[in-house]
């Protein structure tokens, strides 16, 4: 089983060796045991259920959420000389119908469908007459009401799945879960805690950068002048700044779309499809764009305003480097875009055991925002996983100087005692700057020797300070919608001058992306023209990590070509040819 596994790893895909996790969870639905698998944004959780399609006799049917996704994976097996369709809302019911006939005679090995297709009876009934041998549930978090992208569509899949009478083996998919997320999905989908594989949420490619309280216009256009080829996403919060930021990079010369639930479907899908081509370099969006965006050679993720929460926004950044390749996630953090979310929540009909879940959760995105520590580190241990700094976030890399804030620090905290520590952040910069409003006098805080002692400083100055005492552990906050602040223990060392506190100063955008080659365009070059004549993004065509194997060994015959990864005999019958040309012509080309 294990060899099969394996040739067809390497035949289909062109990968001589599984990833980790890989083998295992296929091992488990070969032995038809249902099994959910966490897995990071590129890990390869779609290799898990398209290797057993291909291994078991029957029809696998695919659960994704998105349209686009559906017509990218679908694209992406044809090219592999894989047998797969979709069915979604895009089709009229005699195409539906021919596709399920298709499925009948065996004719397609995998089937695609949104979750929301199976609360049709009637479709259900004719899906439940095929074969039905594996039931792949895609973004699987959104089963799970504790997850940050619960969709009710999702949880009549508990139902659909008793439905089938072939009893399908189930195979879930997620790359972000909490241990409650990945509980709950289980015993939602009846699967054994035994199997539950998780492979890590560490994304060793992935470099992650917090630039704090920065002119994020200057940053952004620099970053952007000092990448010029790199393909990236831009997430901002509301519909009016993805517009407003997407027209400020259009006016200065980048090649810039736009996506937001306000555009008509023809838009964007019209610049979804600019972007997946690489005919646009960035994408400017909401978080309605990208989930399951298959575009492998995104090099960078940037949030210009701060996200819900860390499960979103680890997400939303893992769409970075999908191929492997060195990429980057950057938040661009200002505490006010806080209040942005906040809204958010105020506004959403949640019950309020819900919001009070999301306010905390908003909290540790403030945390995230502010520390100084690793930034992966911070989000793995989120997730419930212990791990060593990972040496290569912006933290980590750090070289700009530390300035020493210990007495700045011990007013604040002095403050927060003399408060008696009920208070939150607001009204606890008023004190220190010196403000007169209605409250302080009500509550007499201006006997208080604390008050005024910052007046030197505006109340945002303060306030940023007390966000980062907070998410250094200077500071505890409690509470959900309004959270008060007490003094820790490492608070209340500062205050006893047994330990110093240091923060550090402003960064700078700079390359982070290597300059490619005059090989690198050419094939480049070659790729997009096959990709224009195929009907499908370039990255389906060969990967980005698949074009720089090519520059560094530099392939002579269809036999060494078969050795790089991502070549399988499909796409070496294709393209191998043309490639080998270009690269020969190439290196004549080159000097020496």
């Amino acid at each position: 089983m294990a060899e099969a596994a394996l040739a067809i790893l390497k035949d289909k895909f062109g990968y001589d060796s599984f990833r980790p996790g890989q083998d295992q969870i296929i091992d488990k639905i070969m032995n038809h045991e249902n099994v959910l698998a966490v897995m990071p944004t590129g890990g390869g959780k779609s290799l898990c259920y398209q290797i057993p399609a291909l291994m078991l006799p029957g029809l696998t049917v695919v659960v994704s959420p998105l349209i686009s996704l559906m017509k990218d994976q679908v694209d992406a097996l044809a090219e592999n000389g894989i047998p797969a369709t979709f069915i979604n809302s895009t089709l009229d019911y005699q195409e539906i119908e021919h596709r399920l006939q298709m499925a009948a005679m065996d004719q397609v090995k995998l089937l695609y469908l949104a979750p929301e297709r199976l609360d049709d009876e009637r479709f259900l009934s004719e899906l439940s007459e095929l074969n039905i041998v594996q039931l792949a549930i895609d973004e699987a978090h959104c089963i799970s009401q504790w997850g940050h992208d619960f969709r009710p569509s999702y949880l009549n899949l508990m139902n659909t799945v008793h439905q089938f009478p072939s009893q399908p083996v189930v195979v879930a998919l997620t790359a972000t879960a909490t241990s409650k997320v990945a509980t709950d999905i289980m015993a939602r989908l009846n699967i054994a805690p035994a199997n539950e594989v998780s492979t890590g949420f560490a994304r060793d490619n992935l470099s992650f950068q917090v630039v704090k309280n920065q002119n994020k216009e200057a940053f952004l256009l620099e970053y952007l002048k000092l990448n010029p080829n790199a393909a990236g996403i831009i997430y901002a919060s509301t519909r009016k700044e993805v517009e407003r930021v997407a027209q400020l990079l259009q006016h200065k010369g980048f090649k810039a779309g736009m996506y937001h639930a306000g555009l008509s479907e023809a838009v964007r899908n019209q610049n979804q499809e600019d972007f997946l081509y690489d005919r646009l370099q960035v994408m400017v969006a909401t978080n309605a764009f990208g989930m399951g965006i298959d575009k492998s050679n995104v090099r960078f993720v940037i949030h210009y305003q701060v996200p819900g929460n860390l499960e979103a926004y680890y997400q939303e950044a893992g769409r970075a480097g999908r191929d492997g390749l060195p990429s980057e996630a950057i938040l661009l953090y200002q505490p006010s875009d806080l209040q942005i979310q906040h809204f958010f929540i105020e506004q959403s009909d949640m019950e309020p055991t819900f919001k009070t879940r999301e306010y905390l959760k908003l909290q540790e995105m403030s945390k995230y925002g502010n520390t100084e520590g690793c930034l992966q580190q911070f989000i793995l241990k989120y997730f419930g996983e212990a791990a060593p700094a990972c040496g290569h976030c912006g933290n980590c890399l750090d070289e700009r100087d530390q300035v020493n804030v210990t007495v700045d620090a011990q007013k604040v905290l002095s403050c927060v005692l003399r408060m008696r520590q009920r208070y939150g952040k607001a009204l606890i910069a008023q004190v220190l700057t010196g403000s007169k409003n209605k409250r302080i006098k009500d509550e007499h805080f201006e006997d208080l020797s604390t008050y005024g002692l910052m007046k030197g400083q505006t109340q945002k100055e303060v306030s940023d300070l007390i966000d980062f005492l907070t998410s250094s552990g200077y500071l505890k906050q409690l509470g959900g919608e309004y959270p008060t602040l007490k003094v820790s223990e490492l608070g209340g060392s500062v205050l006893k001058g047994k330990a110093k506190v240091l923060r550090r100063g402003a960064v700078k955008a700079k390359r982070t992306v290597a300059v490619d080659g005059d090989l690198f365009e050419a094939l480049r070059q070659l790729r997009l023209n096959f990709a224009e004549q195929q009907h499908v993004p370039p990255y389906v065509i060969f990967s980005d990590k698949t074009l720089q194997a090519f520059c560094e060994e530099l392939p002579e015959t269809t036999l060494d070509m078969l050795s790089i990864k991502g070549v399988g005999q499909n796409k070496l019958d294709k393209y191998g040819e043309a490639f080998l040309e270009v690269i020969k012509e190439q290196s004549a080309i080159q000097p020496g």
